[in-house]
């Protein structure tokens, strides 16, 4: 049986047979028609080796695929009398990108075959972004659209939309939004948190009596080490009204194991109705005080809302009443 009626897989183990039958090496090879080489790599694996893969060669179109791509992926979110022919996406390479020796046939072919598949990316890239958006167990749902600026002098627009870029939580980093009451911090910890889960990272956004009390019942039935982990493996941890009850001694040493364990590498973001020079009342103990405020400070971000209430600004002015004559 000659070489191009077997399988490599085939030739190989009739060369092993032959060679354990005692036929010469020179034999075998004007046997099946295969040089010295062939019967050598037989010798050594039973199976052949892989083909070599070859990069794809380099096509006329390819410098011109990320502008097509990017028109497309506009034409996904566009009402679908606007979206782009393949007529119009042709005549706007030749004129703005300057295309030239690439037939319209094969400009067609790629769309044809990549508005599907952009699509496809589409879905499966917002339903990970809801997914995270979900799990971070935001109470309600706050966006950086709805804050009105306007309604709060106190917040810079510029830094806030700064902070939504994510440098911080890349870099793990703290953020602090302090003010009082009413000032729009939870709105914008949940916006910001809800930015970051956009962006394909992990959130968990927490009270934070509600989080010092699971770690207490945690600590209580042993199983601490596994409390904190769940705090431990989010890209952000989002912490909501620290200050606003006393969390006592043993509090505020489970809340210090759970930054210290993220300190450095992963972020905390805190909303406080005290200013940091006030934070003896939340953390009496000077020493565990000190290192708490580091921990939420040191090279991070504060935000100080002010104590204009933004939520009063928003409230709708009631009706007016008809006064008695």
């Amino acid at each position: 049986m000659l070489m191009s009626d077997m399988s490599k897989v085939e030739l190989y183990a009739a060369i092993r047979q032959d060679l354990r039958a005692g036929l010469s090496k020179r034999a075998i090879e004007r046997k099946y028609g295969v040089g010295w080489r062939t019967v050598a790599r037989a010798t050594e694996s039973v199976l052949p080796e892989p083909r070599k893969e070859y990069p794809p060669r380099p096509q006329k179109l390819d410098p011109y695929k990320p502008f097509i791509d990017d028109v497309l992926r506009a034409d996904l979110d566009g009402p679908p009398t606007q979206r782009h022919t393949a007529t119009r996406i042709y005549q706007r390479l030749l004129t703005e990108q300057g295309m030239a020796d690439v037939s319209y046939q094969r400009v067609s072919a790629y769309i044809r075959e990549r508005r599907p598949q952009l699509r496809t990316e589409q879905t499966t890239a917002r339903r990970q972004t809801e997914r995270l958006v979900g799990a971070a167990g935001f109470p309600l749902r706050k966006t950086l659209q709805d804050f009105d600026f306007g309604a709060n002098p106190n917040v810079d627009p510029a830094m806030i939309h700064a902070l939504a870029g994510c440098d911080w939580i890349r870099n793990g980093l703290p953020l602090c939004l302090i003010g009082d009451s009413g000032t729009g911090k939870s709105h914008l910890l949940i916006a910001l948190g809800t930015e970051a889960a956009r962006a394909g990272y992990r959130v968990r956004y927490t009270l934070a009596a509600g989080m010092v009390n699971k770690l207490v019942e945690a600590a209580d039935g042993r199983r601490l080490s596994r409390a904190i982990g769940r705090y431990r493996g989010v890209d952000l941890l989002c912490i909501d009204e620290l200050g606003y009850t006393e969390l006592g001694r043993r509090g505020a040493e489970l809340l210090f194991q759970v930054l210290t364990e993220r300190e450095e590498r992963k972020s905390v973001a805190i909303v406080s109705n005290r200013d940091i020079a006030n934070w003896s009342e939340i953390f009496p103990d000077p020493r565990l005080r000190a290192a708490i405020i580091d921990r939420l400070t040191f090279g991070g971000t504060i935000v100080r809302t002010g104590s204009r209430s933004y939520r009063r600004a928003h409230s709708r002015p009631s009706a007016p009443t008809d006064t008695p004559r």
